[in-house]
């Protein structure tokens, strides 16, 4: 009798050990080829992304490379089944110096374009970039403090559009030399433009490869106060922003 009992339990075990490990093969397939969360860290794509946000990313969008895989192994160079981004585009990106930081920035300047900003105006191919005068928000800097910023709404020359931050003139970044983009490579910006370090700081960031392109932000899926860590659920009754929820990000 025992020894029925004991097939019984060892069968049982064996099957939940196989659905763990199928569960686990599904979860990386997924994750590997179709959609990756990804938290956010900073307010460099403020108030499009604010910290705290958690999104999903599409693998599929710009087609394979390494850097779609975990880890990053450098089995395969260039990219399969490829689409190349869209200006507008919000991307997820390896950082170009280290191959392995994620970088979450908007497609600004396409291969070939020259970028240049003037007075914290865009202009592409000498074109300025229209903006529109928003209502100002309230914002914090780096160090906690609150500042006012400018808020605009600019608009791309394929017809994206979308809102940036300005905390004001004289800014480092604010005026630049002008930006030829290399062959293959995308000209990357963060919406909240005097605090976002970006393809403007060529030693920093720079022109990113095509190559090193994970995926294209799709959709915010949960948002949680600024402080606030997803495993600290005790918290979440006061800290979750449900405004934040299920918001389409083009």
């Amino acid at each position: 009798m025992s020894s029925v009992t004991d097939e019984k339990d060892s069968g049982g075990i064996g099957e939940t050990i196989r659905v763990i490990i199928h569960a686990l093969l599904i979860a990386l397939v997924i994750r590997t080829l179709l959609f990756q969360p990804f938290s956010i860290p900073s307010g460099s794509m403020e108030d499009t992304l604010l910290i705290g946000d958690y999104l999903f990313v599409s693998k599929y969008a710009y087609g394979y490379s390494r850097h779609s895989l975990p880890f990053s192994p450098p089995i395969f160079s260039g990219r399969v089944w490829a689409s190349e981004p869209k200006r507008g585009d919000i991307a997820v990106f390896k950082l170009p110096r280290d191959g392995r930081t994620d970088y979450i920035k908007r497609v600004i300047g396409l291969p070939g374009d020259r970028i240049q900003v003037r007075g914290g105006v865009v202009f592409i191919n000498g074109q300025e970039v229209p903006r529109e005068r928003l209502e100002d928000v309230q914002g914090r800097d780096p160090y906690g403090r609150t500042i006012t910023e400018t808020r605009y709404r600019e608009t791309l020359p394929n017809g994206v559009t979308y809102e940036v931050l300005d905390e004001g003139p004289g800014h480092a970044l604010d005026d630049t030399p002008v930006y030829e983009v290399p062959a293959g490579h995308y000209f990357m910006m963060g919406d909240n433009r005097d605090n976002s370090t970006d393809s403007r700081v060529l030693n920093a960031v720079g022109y990113v490869p095509f190559e090193n392109f994970v995926g294209r932000a799709e959709i915010t899926f949960f948002s949680l106060e600024q402080g606030t860590r997803a495993w600290e659920v005790w918290k979440w009754p006061t800290a979750i922003r449900w405004d934040r929820f299920f918001i389409l990000l083009r």
